[in-house]
């Protein structure tokens, strides 16, 4: 029982703003705002401003037998003549200040109480929680760099993966930020594991990146997970069978060893050829020395 009035009543109020946490409580606080029965009413008060009556011309009545001829006229819209859609924006002004006044802590209570409108207040507490545009720079330059380096874990699943980019996409897109559609498949295929590049070649080659989400990219991608699997366990299988290294091993040690035996050979042939020459000088010499010891 309590447990049920406890979650009634976090469904019956938006969200408390919290430290560092703006970005998530503005996106649950309109989110709140639309459940409510008049909800785009609170909306445009707080996204647009309230709203301001206008000028409403009265048109004109001609005279009957029992009454003169009234003339057009001029009036300041009231409540009571005012569309519903219009009343609905008038009248829910205070309700969406005293909603936005209620979720905030004192210190910011404080600053923005001054202020005459929702819309002047919502303005005023992104300005205190999002800070300078410098800041504001700051963040989306780090959300480009995170988008840059984003990548893969060795033996994470497709859902996983996904999860993480579906993540920090919609971090960029609330911070208005936009990537190319091609550009964003593009960093959603290269950054898979290499076990995924059969796959990831099939869905090239099927889909136009151009227009296809990364949503169906993964749709489709998910379902080779079974035979990613097998392609990662027999890698590892293989990587720890000491007989699979040799045999991987193998092939460069026997090209190893014929490099080696005609680099002997080179060798062999060198001495040869080095010797018969010295020998070839020796006999050389000694014929000389036998002539000139005739002739004396």
């Amino acid at each position: 029982m309590h447990n049920n009035i406890m979650a009634t009543g976090l469904r019956d109020r938006p969200p408390m703003l919290g430290t560092g946490r703006y970005g998530q409580w503005q996106s649950r606080f309109l989110r709140y705002i639309n459940t409510r029965p008049n909800g785009n009413a609170l909306r445009k008060c707080i996204v647009e401003g309230p709203y301001t009556p206008t000028t409403v011309v009265i048109p004109a009545v001609p005279a009957t037998d029992n009454s003169p001829e009234v003339p057009e006229q001029t009036t300041v819209e009231t409540v009571l003549n005012m569309s519903l859609a219009n009343k609905a924006h008038f009248e829910s002004e205070k309700e969406a200040i005293h909603l936005i006044l209620t979720r905030i802590g004192d210190e910011i209570y404080s600053t923005v109480d001054a202020c005459k409108t929702a819309h002047e207040m919502w303005i005023a507490i992104e300005r205190l929680q999002q800070g300078e545009s410098l800041n504001i720079q700051d963040v989306k330059t780090n959300l480009f760099w995170e988008f840059g380096k984003f990548t893969s874990h060795d033996g994470e699943s497709m859902e996983s993966y996904y999860s993480r980019f579906y993540k920090m996409m919609n971090e960029m897109i609330r911070n208005n930020l936009t990537v190319a559609t091609m550009q964003v498949n593009v960093q959603f295929l290269q950054q898979l594991q290499p076990e995924w590049s059969r796959f990831v070649t099939i869905v090239k080659q099927q889909h136009d990146l151009d227009t296809v989400s990364y949503h169906k990219l993964f749709d489709v991608l998910k379902q080779y997970q079974k035979e990613v699997n097998e392609i990662r366990a027999e890698r590892i299988a293989k990587n720890a069978n000491p007989l699979a290294l040799v045999a991987a091993v193998q092939p460069h040690q026997d090209l190893l060893s014929s490099t080696k035996v005609s680099q002997i050979i080179c060798t062999n042939i060198k001495n040869i050829t080095s010797n018969k020459i010295s020998c070839n000088y020796q006999t050389q010499r000694q014929r000389d020395s036998q002539t000139n010891h005739t002739s004396i």
